[in-house]
Protein backbone atom coordinates (compact mmCIF):
# COMPACT_ATOMS: atom_id res chain seq x y z
CA UNK A 1 0.00 0.00 0.00
CA UNK A 2 2.79 2.28 -0.22
CA UNK A 3 2.28 5.54 -2.03
CA UNK A 4 -1.64 4.30 -2.33
CA UNK A 5 -3.90 7.13 -2.53
CA UNK A 6 -7.66 6.70 -2.32
CA UNK A 7 -10.27 6.92 -4.92
CA UNK A 8 -12.51 9.07 -3.55
CA UNK A 9 -15.81 8.82 -5.47
CA UNK A 10 -14.91 5.11 -6.97
CA UNK A 11 -18.54 4.03 -5.86
CA UNK A 12 -16.59 0.62 -4.90
CA UNK A 13 -19.52 -1.51 -3.15
CA UNK A 14 -19.63 -2.93 0.51
CA UNK A 15 -19.07 -6.13 -1.42
CA UNK A 16 -16.12 -4.37 -2.97
CA UNK A 17 -14.64 -3.19 0.41
CA UNK A 18 -14.86 -6.71 1.90
CA UNK A 19 -13.31 -8.43 -0.71
CA UNK A 20 -10.44 -6.12 -0.35
CA UNK A 21 -10.65 -6.40 3.35
CA UNK A 22 -10.79 -10.46 2.45
CA UNK A 23 -7.28 -9.65 0.64
CA UNK A 24 -5.65 -7.88 3.22
CA UNK A 25 -5.30 -11.54 5.45
CA UNK A 26 -2.19 -12.55 3.75
CA UNK A 27 -0.99 -8.82 3.09
CA UNK A 28 0.77 -6.66 5.44
CA UNK A 29 -1.85 -3.68 5.35
CA UNK A 30 -1.51 -1.36 7.80
CA UNK A 31 -4.60 -1.15 10.44
CA UNK A 32 -5.09 2.01 9.31
CA UNK A 33 -5.99 0.96 6.29
CA UNK A 34 -8.21 -1.45 7.13
CA UNK A 35 -9.97 0.57 9.36
CA UNK A 36 -10.72 2.57 6.24
CA UNK A 37 -11.66 -0.24 4.59
CA UNK A 38 -13.83 -1.23 7.59
CA UNK A 39 -16.00 2.39 7.19
CA UNK A 40 -16.95 1.31 3.66
CA UNK A 41 -17.84 -2.36 4.47
CA UNK A 42 -20.12 -1.23 7.74
CA UNK A 43 -21.17 1.86 6.08
CA UNK A 44 -24.80 2.88 7.33
CA UNK A 45 -24.04 -0.01 10.16
CA UNK A 46 -22.68 1.96 12.86
CA UNK A 47 -23.19 3.78 15.83
CA UNK A 48 -21.56 7.40 15.94
CA UNK A 49 -19.27 6.00 18.53
CA UNK A 50 -17.81 3.16 15.97
CA UNK A 51 -17.61 5.55 13.58
CA UNK A 52 -15.46 7.82 15.65
CA UNK A 53 -13.54 5.23 16.99
CA UNK A 54 -12.58 3.97 13.77
CA UNK A 55 -12.42 7.56 12.26
CA UNK A 56 -9.28 7.65 14.49
CA UNK A 57 -7.07 5.44 12.85
CA UNK A 58 -8.64 5.89 9.12
CA UNK A 59 -7.51 9.91 9.59
CA UNK A 60 -4.07 8.03 9.07
CA UNK A 61 -5.10 6.30 6.37
CA UNK A 62 -2.23 6.26 3.38
CA UNK A 63 -5.61 5.61 1.30
CA UNK A 64 -7.34 8.82 2.44
CA UNK A 65 -4.45 11.32 2.44
CA UNK A 66 -1.65 12.32 0.83
CA UNK A 67 0.35 10.59 3.03
CA UNK A 68 2.44 7.23 2.14
CA UNK A 69 4.60 5.06 3.57
CA UNK A 70 7.65 3.51 2.32
CA UNK A 71 7.01 0.08 3.81
CA UNK A 72 5.43 -2.41 1.86
CA UNK A 73 2.05 -3.79 2.04
CA UNK A 74 3.00 -7.27 1.25
CA UNK A 75 4.98 -9.75 2.41
CA UNK A 76 7.50 -11.08 0.00
CA UNK A 77 6.34 -13.85 -2.23
CA UNK A 78 8.55 -16.61 -3.89
CA UNK A 79 9.19 -16.02 -7.36
CA UNK A 80 8.22 -18.18 -9.75
CA UNK A 81 9.69 -20.20 -12.34
CA UNK A 82 8.70 -17.87 -15.60
CA UNK A 83 11.73 -16.94 -16.66
CA UNK A 84 12.81 -20.82 -16.96
CA UNK A 85 9.54 -21.73 -18.40
CA UNK A 86 10.27 -19.37 -20.76
CA UNK A 87 13.83 -20.79 -21.93
CA UNK A 88 12.81 -24.01 -21.48
CA UNK A 89 9.46 -23.12 -24.30
CA UNK A 90 12.40 -22.20 -26.45
CA UNK A 91 14.86 -24.46 -26.30
CA UNK A 92 12.23 -27.39 -26.56
CA UNK A 93 9.58 -25.77 -29.03
CA UNK A 94 6.93 -26.70 -27.02
CA UNK A 95 4.22 -24.51 -25.79
CA UNK A 96 4.11 -24.12 -21.97
CA UNK A 97 0.83 -25.95 -20.29
CA UNK A 98 2.36 -24.68 -16.42
CA UNK A 99 1.67 -22.75 -13.71
CA UNK A 100 5.07 -21.40 -12.99
CA UNK A 101 4.04 -20.62 -9.61
CA UNK A 102 3.11 -23.80 -8.84
CA UNK A 103 6.09 -25.97 -7.62
CA UNK A 104 4.00 -28.92 -8.81
CA UNK A 105 3.42 -28.01 -12.21
CA UNK A 106 6.96 -26.96 -12.65
CA UNK A 107 7.84 -30.85 -11.98
CA UNK A 108 5.07 -31.90 -14.08
CA UNK A 109 5.97 -29.57 -16.80
CA UNK A 110 9.85 -30.47 -16.56
CA UNK A 111 8.54 -34.42 -16.47
CA UNK A 112 6.24 -33.83 -19.72
CA UNK A 113 8.96 -32.03 -21.91
CA UNK A 114 12.03 -34.78 -20.69
CA UNK A 115 10.43 -37.54 -22.22
CA UNK A 116 11.84 -35.66 -25.79
CA UNK A 117 15.36 -35.99 -23.77
CA UNK A 118 14.73 -39.09 -21.77
CA UNK A 119 14.72 -36.96 -18.70
CA UNK A 120 13.19 -37.88 -15.73
CA UNK A 121 12.86 -35.84 -12.09
CA UNK A 122 14.38 -38.63 -10.14
CA UNK A 123 17.40 -38.66 -12.72
CA UNK A 124 18.76 -35.10 -12.85
CA UNK A 125 22.84 -36.01 -12.26
CA UNK A 126 24.70 -34.14 -14.50
CA UNK A 127 27.42 -36.83 -14.50
CA UNK A 128 25.73 -39.65 -13.94
CA UNK A 129 22.26 -39.36 -15.75
CA UNK A 130 23.37 -37.83 -18.99
CA UNK A 131 22.91 -40.26 -22.12
CA UNK A 132 26.06 -40.37 -24.32
CA UNK A 133 26.03 -40.40 -27.91
CA UNK A 134 24.85 -43.73 -28.67
CA UNK A 135 22.08 -44.15 -26.58
CA UNK A 136 21.02 -40.25 -27.71
CA UNK A 137 21.24 -42.63 -31.19
CA UNK A 138 19.45 -45.18 -30.15
CA UNK A 139 16.75 -42.89 -28.53
CA UNK A 140 16.46 -41.26 -32.21
CA UNK A 141 17.74 -37.84 -30.81
CA UNK A 142 18.61 -35.65 -33.86
CA UNK A 143 20.87 -33.35 -30.99
CA UNK A 144 24.28 -32.56 -30.45
CA UNK A 145 25.92 -33.15 -27.37
CA UNK A 146 25.41 -29.60 -27.03
CA UNK A 147 22.07 -28.71 -27.41
CA UNK A 148 21.20 -32.06 -25.29
CA UNK A 149 23.32 -30.85 -22.51
CA UNK A 150 21.52 -26.76 -23.08
CA UNK A 151 18.24 -29.03 -22.31
CA UNK A 152 19.08 -31.87 -19.75
CA UNK A 153 20.73 -28.44 -17.87
CA UNK A 154 17.50 -26.18 -18.12
CA UNK A 155 15.21 -29.30 -17.07
CA UNK A 156 17.85 -29.38 -13.96
CA UNK A 157 17.05 -25.43 -13.60
CA UNK A 158 13.04 -25.96 -13.27
CA UNK A 159 13.38 -29.11 -11.18
CA UNK A 160 15.77 -27.17 -8.44
CA UNK A 161 13.94 -24.23 -9.37
CA UNK A 162 10.02 -25.91 -8.28
CA UNK A 163 11.85 -27.27 -4.77
CA UNK A 164 13.28 -23.77 -3.72
CA UNK A 165 9.43 -23.07 -4.59
CA UNK A 166 7.93 -24.92 -2.23
CA UNK A 167 10.23 -24.01 0.68
CA UNK A 168 9.95 -20.50 0.06
CA UNK A 169 5.94 -21.03 -0.02
CA UNK A 170 6.01 -23.02 2.77
CA UNK A 171 8.28 -20.87 5.09
CA UNK A 172 5.61 -17.66 3.79
CA UNK A 173 2.42 -19.84 4.57
CA UNK A 174 3.90 -20.61 8.47
CA UNK A 175 4.81 -16.73 9.16
CA UNK A 176 1.41 -16.21 7.96
CA UNK A 177 0.28 -18.63 10.62
CA UNK A 178 2.73 -16.99 13.14
CA UNK A 179 0.62 -13.66 12.60
CA UNK A 180 -2.58 -14.18 11.56
CA UNK A 181 -3.41 -17.86 13.06
CA UNK A 182 -5.55 -19.47 10.29
CA UNK A 183 -6.85 -16.35 8.84
CA UNK A 184 -5.46 -16.97 5.67
CA UNK A 185 -7.28 -19.48 5.17
CA UNK A 186 -10.96 -18.63 5.40
CA UNK A 187 -12.74 -18.95 2.50
CA UNK A 188 -13.90 -15.13 0.78
CA UNK A 189 -17.34 -16.32 0.47
CA UNK A 190 -17.71 -17.41 4.39
CA UNK A 191 -15.93 -14.27 5.14
CA UNK A 192 -17.81 -11.82 3.24
CA UNK A 193 -21.11 -13.71 4.30
CA UNK A 194 -20.50 -11.91 8.02
CA UNK A 195 -19.21 -8.77 7.67
CA UNK A 196 -19.01 -7.96 11.54
CA UNK A 197 -16.78 -11.23 12.23
CA UNK A 198 -15.23 -9.99 8.54
CA UNK A 199 -14.13 -6.49 9.74
CA UNK A 200 -13.03 -7.90 13.18
CA UNK A 201 -10.97 -10.99 11.56
CA UNK A 202 -9.28 -8.49 9.14
CA UNK A 203 -8.29 -5.71 11.69
CA UNK A 204 -7.34 -7.86 14.22
CA UNK A 205 -5.08 -9.71 11.81
CA UNK A 206 -3.55 -6.42 11.13
CA UNK A 207 -2.43 -5.08 14.27
CA UNK A 208 -0.63 -8.66 14.61
CA UNK A 209 0.99 -8.12 11.86
CA UNK A 210 2.60 -4.59 13.26
CA UNK A 211 6.33 -4.82 12.56
CA UNK A 212 8.46 -5.23 15.79
CA UNK A 213 10.20 -2.17 16.75
CA UNK A 214 13.61 -1.96 18.09
CA UNK A 215 12.67 -1.70 21.60
CA UNK A 216 13.04 -2.61 24.97
CA UNK A 217 9.68 -2.50 25.71
CA UNK A 218 7.55 -5.51 24.76
CA UNK A 219 4.93 -5.43 22.17
CA UNK A 220 1.59 -3.68 22.03
CA UNK A 221 -1.48 -6.02 22.67
CA UNK A 222 -2.95 -6.65 19.20
CA UNK A 223 -6.11 -6.58 20.85
CA UNK A 224 -6.59 -2.58 21.07
CA UNK A 225 -9.75 -0.43 21.64
CA UNK A 226 -11.07 -0.70 18.03
CA UNK A 227 -10.67 -4.57 18.13
CA UNK A 228 -12.62 -4.02 20.93
CA UNK A 229 -15.32 -2.40 19.52
CA UNK A 230 -15.62 -4.50 16.42
CA UNK A 231 -15.46 -7.53 18.34
CA UNK A 232 -18.10 -6.62 20.83
CA UNK A 233 -20.74 -5.91 17.25
CA UNK A 234 -20.40 -9.69 16.53
CA UNK A 235 -23.47 -11.23 18.60
CA UNK A 236 -24.32 -14.73 19.32
CA UNK A 237 -24.91 -15.41 15.71
CA UNK A 238 -21.90 -14.19 14.34
CA UNK A 239 -19.44 -16.39 12.82
CA UNK A 240 -17.23 -17.33 15.79
CA UNK A 241 -15.33 -20.82 13.98
CA UNK A 242 -13.94 -18.28 12.14
CA UNK A 243 -13.41 -15.50 14.80
CA UNK A 244 -11.74 -18.43 16.35
CA UNK A 245 -9.41 -18.90 13.83
CA UNK A 246 -7.09 -16.07 14.53
CA UNK A 247 -8.49 -15.04 17.81
CA UNK A 248 -8.18 -19.03 20.33
CA UNK A 249 -8.90 -17.34 23.52
CA UNK A 250 -11.64 -18.47 26.19
CA UNK A 251 -13.80 -15.61 25.30
CA UNK A 252 -14.22 -16.67 21.80
CA UNK A 253 -13.71 -20.07 22.32
CA UNK A 254 -16.68 -20.53 24.74
CA UNK A 255 -19.06 -20.01 21.79
CA UNK A 256 -17.71 -22.82 19.90
CA UNK A 257 -19.16 -26.12 20.43
CA UNK A 258 -17.14 -29.16 21.91
CA UNK A 259 -16.52 -30.32 17.91
CA UNK A 260 -15.83 -27.27 16.82
CA UNK A 261 -13.09 -27.11 19.76
CA UNK A 262 -11.73 -30.32 19.31
CA UNK A 263 -11.14 -29.53 15.25
CA UNK A 264 -9.35 -26.59 16.13
CA UNK A 265 -7.23 -28.33 18.56
CA UNK A 266 -6.24 -30.98 15.86
CA UNK A 267 -5.70 -28.17 13.50
CA UNK A 268 -2.88 -26.46 15.75
CA UNK A 269 -1.68 -29.77 17.01
CA UNK A 270 -0.62 -30.41 13.23
CA UNK A 271 1.16 -27.20 12.85
CA UNK A 272 2.60 -27.62 15.98
CA UNK A 273 3.97 -30.80 15.12
CA UNK A 274 5.32 -29.70 11.72
CA UNK A 275 7.12 -26.84 12.75
CA UNK A 276 8.46 -28.57 15.66
CA UNK A 277 10.08 -30.89 13.36
CA UNK A 278 11.44 -27.80 10.68
CA UNK A 279 13.17 -26.45 13.64
CA UNK A 280 14.68 -29.84 14.81
CA UNK A 281 16.22 -29.83 11.14
CA UNK A 282 17.63 -25.80 11.07
CA UNK A 283 19.12 -26.38 14.51
CA UNK A 284 22.72 -26.00 13.99
CA UNK A 285 25.15 -27.56 17.20
CA UNK A 286 26.93 -24.01 16.77
CA UNK A 287 23.65 -22.41 18.19
CA UNK A 288 23.50 -21.31 21.87
CA UNK A 289 20.43 -22.27 23.51
CA UNK A 290 21.25 -20.22 26.37
CA UNK A 291 21.36 -16.97 24.93
CA UNK A 292 20.01 -17.30 21.58
CA UNK A 293 22.02 -14.32 19.63
CA UNK A 294 22.58 -14.82 16.13
CA UNK A 295 25.73 -16.74 14.80
CA UNK A 296 27.67 -16.14 11.76
CA UNK A 297 26.10 -18.75 9.41
CA UNK A 298 22.47 -18.65 10.98
CA UNK A 299 19.28 -18.35 8.89
CA UNK A 300 17.19 -15.96 11.69
CA UNK A 301 15.11 -15.07 9.29
CA UNK A 302 13.86 -18.45 8.59
CA UNK A 303 14.41 -19.87 12.32
CA UNK A 304 12.21 -17.16 14.03
CA UNK A 305 9.32 -16.98 11.69
CA UNK A 306 9.42 -21.18 12.13
CA UNK A 307 9.39 -20.57 15.75
CA UNK A 308 6.72 -18.36 15.73
CA UNK A 309 4.88 -20.53 13.84
CA UNK A 310 5.50 -23.13 16.46
CA UNK A 311 4.31 -20.75 19.46
CA UNK A 312 1.50 -19.45 17.92
CA UNK A 313 0.01 -23.19 17.19
CA UNK A 314 1.69 -24.23 21.12
CA UNK A 315 -0.30 -21.12 22.30
CA UNK A 316 -3.63 -22.22 20.24
CA UNK A 317 -3.33 -25.70 21.09
CA UNK A 318 -2.86 -24.77 25.21
CA UNK A 319 -5.92 -22.55 24.84
CA UNK A 320 -8.19 -25.53 23.03
CA UNK A 321 -6.98 -27.95 25.96
CA UNK A 322 -8.17 -25.94 28.42
CA UNK A 323 -11.18 -25.04 26.82
CA UNK A 324 -11.86 -28.70 26.49
CA UNK A 325 -10.67 -29.10 29.83
CA UNK A 326 -8.18 -31.08 28.99
CA UNK A 327 -5.16 -29.40 30.54
CA UNK A 328 -4.48 -32.52 32.52
CA UNK A 329 -2.58 -33.98 29.42
CA UNK A 330 -0.02 -31.63 29.99
CA UNK A 331 1.26 -34.25 33.02
CA UNK A 332 2.12 -36.68 30.70
CA UNK A 333 3.98 -34.54 27.96
CA UNK A 334 3.98 -30.78 27.90
CA UNK A 335 6.50 -29.63 24.99
CA UNK A 336 7.87 -26.16 25.71
CA UNK A 337 8.05 -23.07 23.70
CA UNK A 338 10.94 -22.09 21.07
CA UNK A 339 12.36 -19.16 21.25
CA UNK A 340 13.59 -16.62 18.34
CA UNK A 341 17.08 -15.72 17.70
CA UNK A 342 18.21 -12.33 18.90
CA UNK A 343 20.46 -10.06 16.90
CA UNK A 344 23.73 -9.35 19.21
CA UNK A 345 23.27 -5.51 19.31
CA UNK A 346 19.86 -5.83 20.90
CA UNK A 347 21.15 -8.25 23.21
CA UNK A 348 24.20 -5.73 23.94
CA UNK A 349 21.43 -3.36 24.73
CA UNK A 350 19.85 -5.24 27.28
CA UNK A 351 23.01 -5.72 28.91
CA UNK A 352 24.09 -2.31 28.77
CA UNK A 353 20.40 -1.17 30.61
CA UNK A 354 21.13 -3.42 33.66
CA UNK A 355 19.12 -6.66 31.82
CA UNK A 356 20.03 -10.00 31.86
CA UNK A 357 18.72 -13.43 29.24
CA UNK A 358 15.33 -13.23 28.88
CA UNK A 359 14.00 -15.62 31.86
CA UNK A 360 11.80 -17.43 29.18
CA UNK A 361 15.19 -18.37 27.03
CA UNK A 362 16.66 -19.96 30.67
CA UNK A 363 13.48 -22.45 30.82
CA UNK A 364 14.11 -23.18 27.29
CA UNK A 365 17.54 -24.02 27.48
CA UNK A 366 16.09 -25.86 30.93
CA UNK A 367 14.25 -28.20 28.94
CA UNK A 368 14.49 -30.80 26.02
CA UNK A 369 13.75 -29.29 22.06
CA UNK A 370 9.91 -29.37 21.52
CA UNK A 371 11.09 -31.53 18.21
CA UNK A 372 12.73 -34.20 20.87
CA UNK A 373 9.59 -33.75 23.18
CA UNK A 374 6.92 -34.00 20.06
CA UNK A 375 8.76 -37.11 18.04
CA UNK A 376 9.17 -39.32 21.64
CA UNK A 377 13.26 -39.15 21.80
CA UNK A 378 12.73 -37.35 25.25
CA UNK A 379 10.48 -36.39 27.64
CA UNK A 380 9.02 -33.37 29.36
CA UNK A 381 5.98 -33.51 31.70
CA UNK A 382 4.13 -30.34 33.37
CA UNK A 383 6.43 -31.21 36.38
CA UNK A 384 9.94 -30.41 34.48
CA UNK A 385 8.12 -27.16 32.82
CA UNK A 386 7.47 -26.10 36.66
CA UNK A 387 10.42 -26.93 37.87
CA UNK A 388 12.22 -25.02 35.46
CA UNK A 389 10.24 -21.59 35.47
CA UNK A 390 10.87 -21.18 39.27
CA UNK A 391 14.53 -21.88 38.69
CA UNK A 392 13.85 -18.60 36.04
CA UNK A 393 11.81 -16.73 38.12
CA UNK A 394 8.67 -17.52 36.49
CA UNK A 395 4.79 -18.26 37.23
CA UNK A 396 4.71 -21.11 34.84
CA UNK A 397 1.14 -20.16 34.27
CA UNK A 398 1.10 -16.69 33.88
CA UNK A 399 3.72 -16.48 31.28
CA UNK A 400 2.21 -19.17 28.81
CA UNK A 401 4.12 -22.02 29.72
CA UNK A 402 2.19 -24.40 31.50
CA UNK A 403 -2.00 -22.72 30.34
CA UNK A 404 -3.24 -20.48 28.17
CA UNK A 405 -1.68 -16.93 28.68
CA UNK A 406 -3.60 -14.35 31.09
CA UNK A 407 -5.32 -11.77 29.43
CA UNK A 408 -3.44 -8.38 28.78
CA UNK A 409 -4.70 -5.02 29.10
CA UNK A 410 -6.67 -3.39 25.96
CA UNK A 411 -3.96 -1.34 24.05
CA UNK A 412 -4.92 1.97 23.02
CA UNK A 413 -4.88 2.41 19.36
CA UNK A 414 -1.70 4.33 17.88
CA UNK A 415 -0.50 5.23 14.30
CA UNK A 416 1.73 2.48 12.57
CA UNK A 417 5.19 3.72 13.09
CA UNK A 418 7.20 4.39 9.70
CA UNK A 419 10.22 1.86 10.75
CA UNK A 420 13.42 1.41 9.02
CA UNK A 421 14.76 -2.43 10.10
CA UNK A 422 12.62 -1.85 13.32
CA UNK A 423 14.02 1.89 13.91
CA UNK A 424 11.51 4.62 13.77
CA UNK A 425 11.59 7.24 11.38
CA UNK A 426 9.48 10.68 11.17
CA UNK A 427 9.19 10.77 7.65
CA UNK A 428 8.49 8.09 5.15
CA UNK A 429 10.59 9.52 2.26
CA UNK A 430 13.78 9.78 4.43
CA UNK A 431 12.57 6.15 5.54
CA UNK A 432 12.83 5.09 1.54
CA UNK A 433 16.24 6.53 1.54
CA UNK A 434 17.71 5.29 4.93
CA UNK A 435 16.72 1.77 3.50
CA UNK A 436 18.35 1.97 0.05
CA UNK A 437 21.41 3.07 1.97
CA UNK A 438 21.22 -0.55 3.61
CA UNK A 439 21.06 1.61 7.35
CA UNK A 440 19.92 -0.24 10.63
CA UNK A 441 20.33 -3.38 8.32
CA UNK A 442 23.38 -5.02 9.86
CA UNK A 443 25.05 -5.07 6.32
CA UNK A 444 27.39 -2.87 4.43
CA UNK A 445 25.88 0.48 2.93
CA UNK A 446 25.64 1.85 -0.10
CA UNK A 447 28.61 4.45 -0.01
CA UNK A 448 26.68 6.30 -3.21
CA UNK A 449 23.78 7.30 -0.53
CA UNK A 450 25.70 7.22 2.33
CA UNK A 451 26.31 10.70 2.73
CA UNK A 452 21.93 11.98 1.93
CA UNK A 453 21.91 8.88 4.90
CA UNK A 454 24.05 10.47 7.53
CA UNK A 455 22.62 13.91 7.00
CA UNK A 456 19.26 12.64 7.93
CA UNK A 457 20.60 10.90 10.58
CA UNK A 458 21.83 13.92 12.17
CA UNK A 459 18.57 16.06 11.38
CA UNK A 460 16.47 14.09 13.71
CA UNK A 461 14.75 11.96 11.36
CA UNK A 462 15.23 8.92 13.70
CA UNK A 463 12.49 9.08 16.26
CA UNK A 464 12.99 5.84 17.99
CA UNK A 465 15.25 4.17 20.11
CA UNK A 466 18.62 3.44 19.05
CA UNK A 467 20.83 0.88 20.49
CA UNK A 468 25.11 1.06 21.02
CA UNK A 469 26.83 -0.05 17.90
CA UNK A 470 28.17 -3.29 18.31
CA UNK A 471 31.28 -5.01 16.98
CA UNK A 472 30.49 -8.69 15.97
CA UNK A 473 32.73 -11.46 14.97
Amino acid sequence: MAGMKHRKGSGRSRRDALVELHGSLDRRYRPEDVAELILEALAGRLSVRERLVLGRAARHSSRGSAWFTSMSSDYARPVGGARQVATATRLFGAPAEVDPDDPDSLLAYAGTVGRTIEWTPDRTDFLADRLNREAREAAGMDLSKRQYNRRFRMLRRIAAKADTLEVEREKRRLLLIAVTGFGARVPLERFVADPDAACFVAYYTARRKLRREFSLSGRDNPFDGIAEVLLRRCGDDADWWMIAQVRPTSDVLDRLTDGERGRLLGQWSAVMRHTARLLGRRWRPAMDRTTMIVRPGDDSSTWNSVAGAYNAARAGWLACLASLDALELLDVSCPGKAMRLMAADLAAWHRSTGGDVDPGTRVWAALPPPWEVLDGTASCTRADVEAACRTAGLDPEKSGWTAPAPKRRVAVFRPTPELVHGVAVADPVWAALLRRAGVFSGRAGRPDLAPDALRGLQGGVVTGDLPPIVETD
